[in-house]
């Protein structure tokens, strides 16, 4: 029996629940949120549903003991982005909110691990971190996982191979100042910079500024269209708690505490990373061209200042 409890039924923590229910992630998934009567009508749309999907227990509460027992919590509460915020705007709020709500979780769910999808991921899962007293290994974030997804859709689609036949990720904060690391990304084996194949032109240094530049404005696109960022990052999220709860030992770019991954340490920032049943089982020092270290580095200064402003 698996259980997951989703932290907030808002447009991400229930796209997040109906993408599990859909994929059959987990047995049992409870749903948390203020808003009672917005949690009994998510909770009931989706059993209105369970004809047609796998079999799931689905619950939901204004209290939080529904999360009591899970083996993953799920944490997508907070203040959302509004159009012309960055991320790291959400700060104070959602780290203040964490400061109440993640000791209690805690105490409700002692053996769980703490997946956080709140923005800004890398900020919020550092304050997490320490408000849980939990090994590292246990509390991580959605991170770039999106992200990575985005920039491997644009390739493909530039490129005219299919989505998964493009290996290529984003490292860094889940931000403005996340970086492509071009320099290991293949299609089908060839290195993009390389690719001359399917009759196309190749991935030229101003492509792939191009297709950078799209995957950081996206959100920002989407959420001036419809006002929050949902789908994908629920299609997303399940992917991770599927790799988990199943035991994967698949290659994530999560967001954890880097412990001298390539210098930098005592910061939260996204890495290709093995994740499985016990959390983070390594981050991977996946090899880097000087200008893509650079840029992490840069992007963790900028991280680690929002996490020192407010005290963490």
């Amino acid at each position: 029996m698996s259980k997951v409890a989703v932290v907030g039924a808002g447009a991400v923590g229930t796209a997040i629940a109906y993408a599990a229910q859909i994929r059959g992630t987990c047995r049992e998934l409870a749903l948390f949120d203020l808003n009672a009567g917005k949690v009994r009508a998510e909770v009931l749309d989706l059993n209105h549903g369970l004809q047609f999907t796998p079999m799931a227990r689905i619950t939901g509460s204004d209290d939080l003991e529904v999360c009591a027992g899970a083996d993953v919590v799920v944490i997508t509460a907070g203040a959302k982005q509004d159009p012309g915020q960055t991320r790291l705007d959400l700060a104070a709020a959602n780290v203040a909110m964490c400061r109440e709500l993640v000791p209690e979780l805690v105490r409700l769910a002692p053996d769980a691990l703490l997946l956080v999808v709140t923005n800004p991921v890398d900020v919020v899962t550092y304050a997490a971190l320490e408000f849980s007293g939990l090994p590292s290994h246990r509390v991580f974030g959605s991170g770039t996982v999106l992200d990575s997804s985005r920039l491997r859709f644009l390739i493909a689609e530039h490129t005219r191979v299919a989505v998964q036949n493009v290996h290529a990720y984003i490292a860094g904060e889940h931000g403005d100042s996340e970086v492509p690391l071009w320099s290991t990304a293949t299609i089908g084996g060839v290195p993009v910079k390389d690719w001359e194949g399917n009759g196309v032109r190749t991935l030229d240094e101003e492509v792939r500024t191009r297709i950078h530049h799209q995957v950081v404005s996206s959100a920002y696109e989407i959420i001036a269209g419809k006002g929050a960022t949902s789908l994908a990052v629920g299609l997303a999220v399940s992917r991770i708690l599927e790799a988990v709860l199943n035991d994967e030992h698949r290659v994530l770019p999560v967001t954890s505490r880097l412990d001298d991954v390539h210098g930098l340490a005592d910061v939260c920032l996204s890495m290709p990373s093995v994740v499985g049943r016990n959390g983070i089982e390594s981050v991977l020092a996946t090899p880097l061209s000087d200008d893509e270290l650079e840029a992490l580095t840069s992007s963790a200064a900028a991280v680690t200042a929002v996490a020192r402003s407010l005290g963490l």
